[in-house]
């Protein structure tokens, strides 16, 4: 198999096998841990199934020390090493054999060649790939009309800058949802349309899915999967005791889902509490990343980011008005770590305007009555993510390297952590509404951090 030419990451990927995708016997998957890309398979029946798993199980538990260094296009070519063993096996007599990748990017375009080797001889196949970058474009949504006639509202459940979401239910199905009504005053038909082909285009378990899209005379409306469980500083601040490896746990998921975010080239830019949500479908709860209104796919074009609202979250570089990155998304993480560990926001001051110079110059410490409890590492963890120059920042995958981040590692604190200051923190932000823009905010941070000029 030909690939386009790729960079080879230093850092350690593997494959997981997913057994009955879809429930169906007959398929399975492979899964890039480190990227969430997914190879799926389906067989001709479930005996043929039956055996490639135990084929791939056998392969993948010998092979898992020689993936130490290699990256994602070299796990494919293994991957195709294994469909020739599938090939040449008896229990394949006929049938076809698909192989799906998933979550490409304009990047991966070009010449594939599939190559099928068994005692009979070799055959192979060529194919040239085009992938279009789909995830900005909004430009496929189609809008319909009559939301009425589909959906009744029950309540409200949430409220933004510029939408207002609302529990919804499908007259039809008797099915919930959250749908969210986007003001028409506040919002052009394509930026509401760019937020649903991003949610589109993203296909992982931690954002949510959207289920349709309509059009009032008022509003843009998105109708999505109902998350019901609430925030993950609620849920957290739902416990008896909160320890900081529990913390470490979400940022570690949170990262996680910034990761597949990352590697699909798009930046959140609107990290904040209100943005995580808690799954608690599942037997282990995940965090749920919502809200891409302000989601941009970063490309080689410049793109600068305008602040509404509170600043407590945002990089530098958003105040400042320079280009943003995917190490924007990085530094509001850290301010986020910052926070759940301590109770207190890093750099809020007296005035929005203070708070901005905080960012800048980015000063911030440690207080011991704040951090008294808590350990060394997870002070790292902050202090390396929180640099002023983004290109100095760690990536998504660097950061779930560090060791505050690796599974009983024995670095956290044994000593619970005071809530009471993370509950204060909770309720401020419940009387906040970021709608506001910060006025002259780049020429007001210049002349403060630049007074001779």
């Amino acid at each position: 198999m030909q690939l386009p030419e790729k960079k080879v990451s230093d850092e350690m990927t593997y494959l997981i096998l997913e057994d009955n995708v879809d429930n169906d016997p007959c398929k399975f998957a492979l899964m890039n841990r480190e990227t969430s890309e997914r190879f799926i398979l389906q067989s001709a029946n479930p005996e043929i199934q039956q055996a490639w798993v135990l084929d791939i199980s056998q392969v993948l538990d010998t092979q898992r020390d020689f993936l130490n260094g290699l990256g994602l296009m070299s796990e494919i070519l293994l991957f195709l090493e294994i469909i020739s063993l599938w090939m040449s096996s008896e229990n394949c007599e006929s049938g076809d054999i698909t192989l799906k990748i998933c979550n490409v990017m304009p990047q991966d375009s070009g010449i594939y060649t599939c190559v099928a080797t068994n005692e009979l001889g070799t055959a192979s196949t060529s194919a040239t790939i085009k992938v279009q970058d789909s995830a900005a474009d909004g430009a496929t949504i189609t809008w319909k009309e009559n939301f009425d006639f589909a959906y009744t509202e029950l309540n409200e459940i949430g409220r933004g800058r510029f939408a207002v979401v609302k529990k919804c239910i499908h007259k039809a199905t008797r099915k919930d949802v959250a749908v969210k009504f986007v003001n028409k005053k506040m919002k052009k038909k394509e930026q509401a349309a760019h937020e649903a082909a991003m949610l589109q285009h993203l296909q992982h378990p931690q954002y949510i899915t959207i289920h349709d899209t309509y059009e009032s005379p008022s509003s843009y409306i998105l109708v999505l999967e109902l998350m019901d469980d609430g925030r993950l500083l609620d849920y957290l601040m739902n416990h008896d005791e909160l320890m900081e490896e529990k913390i470490a746990f979400y940022i570690r998921d949170t990262m996680e889902a910034l990761q597949y975010l990352h590697n699909c080239r798009v930046a959140h830019l609107d990290i904040k509490p209100e943005n995580l949500l808690i799954d608690l479908r599942i037997p282990v709860p995940r965090v749920k990343l919502i809200d891409l209104e302000d989601a941009v796919q970063i490309t080689g074009h410049y793109h600068v980011h305008h602040l509404l609202g509170n600043p407590e979250f945002a990089a530098p570089e958003v105040l400042q008005g320079a280009p943003v990155s995917l190490g924007t998304d990085i530094w509001s993480l850290g301010v986020l770590t910052y926070v759940m560990l301590s109770g207190v926001s890093p750099f809020l001051d007296e005035s929005r305007e203070e708070t901005c110079i905080n960012v800048c110059r980015v000063d911030f410490s440690f207080p011991h009555e704040y951090f008294c409890d808590v350990s060394h590492a997870a002070k790292d963890f902050i202090h390396v993510i929180l640099q002023e120059d983004f290109r100095r920042r760690p990536t998504a995958a660097t950061c779930l390297q560090h060791p505050w981040l690796q599974f009983h590692n024995g670095s956290y604190s044994k000593i619970p952590l005071d809530t009471s200051r993370l509950a204060t923190f909770i309720e401020r932000r419940k009387h906040q509404f970021d709608v506001r823009p910060v006025p002259n905010v780049k020429s007001f941070i210049m002349s403060r951090m630049n007074p001779g000029t």
